[in-house]
């Protein structure tokens, strides 16, 4: 739950906040593909050691 002491930021709109946006859309396409994988993977090596998670359990491959 958030603190409500602590104040909201404020929006910002114009050219700035388009500048802003701008950037971060910039970065998030300069990401290359391979670091997002290994980011994904690694996430789902994460999920899948909770033992107490939700939903349907994915079925385990049988080792050959």
């Amino acid at each position: 739950m958030k603190n409500p002491a602590t104040p909201l930021p404020e929006c910002h709109e114009g050219p700035e906040a388009f500048q802003r946006f701008d950037a971060l859309v910039d970065a998030v396409l300069a990401t290359p593909h391979s670091l997002i994988e290994r980011r994904q993977r690694a996430y789902r090596k994460k999920v899948a050691a909770n033992p107490n998670r939700r939903g349907p359990k994915p079925k385990l491959k049988p080792s050959v």
